[in-house]
């Protein structure tokens, strides 16, 4: 693998951070509208087709991290990809993308696109099209300050999804993340997703991990839909952990809570305080016995459910250096949750 892609996120993440030092401090809600709309005005007819549809649109909750093209290698994700947008649409889509993550959040996001780099280095041209700008914008209904409309800013490995009602959040789920590879040089692009949920598990005793331990993989993360599928939560209860367990347990919670704005953060955290931290359960499943040690892990709470996998070899064939990972409303995302 050439030098230059493993350090090409690294070199993104520096220069992301530097310039999200002058990053507004407006409330997310109105920092989305403000960005979306100057989108908006700014798209040809040609663009708006593409970008732009009705808030109720079937296509708002057809949400993808695949690959998605045909044959003929042309894509089959409804939008407008990055490629198509002028360079000062491109700096918008970016400004809207700073709005809907908090600053270690937008260098992860942008971090993950700069892997299809990557990956187009060791496929060789091989696989699907690799490319950091096909990443694909859709606009639900007319942003503006008294409206309720939505966004979507999605491709491989990555699909951000909010609803905004009058400039304030309503929904910023699903919110997915992966990566592949997972880890480069040693060093892991997603680690708040994996090494807390690691340092639970091995913190448990062995009582607590006959409960939490599943006798198979959790399931892939659902797409194209406008809820999970969960059933009852599996696995071991917070309520029987212990105190330093249930610290451990908080910090991964946080961990994908904190890719979003520190608002939006707060609210869902918040949330999921209200419920009760008790009732939240932790499941998990690894295969010790394969290369790798492929592993899943599910926190479900009455709020919200963090869905993890990591089974998949990359693209080098390293096995288990393949992740997907996501936060969603255990009740409903965009904005459905009560309906």
């Amino acid at each position: 693998m050439s030098r230059k892609w493993l350090l090409a996120p690294l070199v993104l993440a520096g220069l992301v951070g530097a310039a999200l030092l002058s990053r507004e401090e407006d409330p997310p809600g109105s920092q989305m509208t403000a960005a979306a709309e100057k989108l908006v005005a700014s798209f040809t007819p040609e663009q708006k087709a593409r970008a732009v549809f009705a808030f109720d649109d079937k296509e708002r909750t057809n949400w993808n991290f695949v690959p998605m093209q045909d044959k003929a290698g042309q894509p089959t994700r409804k939008g407008l990809r990055l490629q198509e947008m002028t360079p000062e649409q491109r700096e918008w889509t970016r400004t809207l993308l700073r709005s809907g993550t908090s600053a270690s959040g937008f260098v992860k996001a942008s971090a993950i696109m700069s892997l299809e780099t990557i990956l187009n280095d060791l496929e060789k041209g091989k696989g699907p099209v690799r490319s950091s700008e096909w990443y694909f914008l859709s606009i639900f209904g007319e942003p503006g300050k008294n409206m309720k409309w939505g966004w979507r800013l999605e491709g491989h490995h990555l699909s951000i999804n909010f609803t905004v009602d009058r400039g304030k959040v309503l929904s910023a789920t699903p919110f997915f993340f992966g990566a592949n590879p997972a880890t480069v040089q040693g060093r892991r692009n997603l680690p708040e997703a994996e090494e807390r949920a690691l340092e639970l598990f091995a913190s448990l005793d062995e009582e607590q991990k006959k409960v939490a331990f599943q006798a198979k993989q959790l399931p892939e993360i659902e797409q194209g839909k406008s809820a999970p599928n969960l059933g009852e939560p599996v696995g071991l209860a917070a309520g029987k952990m212990t105190d330093k367990q249930k610290d451990v347990l908080w910090r991964l919670i946080e961990g994908y809570a904190e890719r979003m704005p520190p608002d939006v953060a707060r609210a869902e955290t918040d949330a999921v305080k209200a419920a009760g931290l008790d009732k939240v359960h932790f499941a998990f499943h690894r295969e010790d016995g394969k290369q790798g040690k492929p592993y899943t892990y599910r926190v479900h709470g009455p709020t919200f459910v963090i869905e993890f996998l990591n089974v998949q070899a990359d693209s080098a064939n390293n096995p288990a250096n393949h992740i997907h990972s996501a936060w969603r409303n255990a009740r409903g995302d965009f904005g459905t949750a009560g309906r």
